[in-house]
């Protein structure tokens, strides 16, 4: 799981692994010991970031206009193939 520093927190890392999650979470600055993560992995995480601010660029997808789950899924599907097939 890929997050910011502001998910660091001892008690959260512990319920990931024990789900078998692996965090990849950076220590905040004024943690007295440093905490191991995937530097690579973790600045790609910017990717995701993007791909996410794309579709809130749809007003549909953002408000969530669809009550039906179906109709809203159909949506964000169609929402997301345009910005990537350009």
């Amino acid at each position: 799981m890929l997050a910011d520093r502001g998910y660091d927190a001892e008690w959260f890392r512990d319920a990931l692994e024990q789900r078998g999650i692996k965090p990849c979470i950076p220590g905040r600055k004024s943690l007295s010991f440093p905490v191991k993560y995937d530097r690579r992995r973790y600045k790609r995480r910017n990717r995701i970031e993007i791909m996410f601010g794309r579709l809130n660029d749809w007003r549909r997808v953002a408000t969530r206009y669809d009550r039906c789950a179906t109709a809203f899924f159909s949506a964000l599907a169609l929402t997301a193939t345009v910005p990537f097939s350009v």
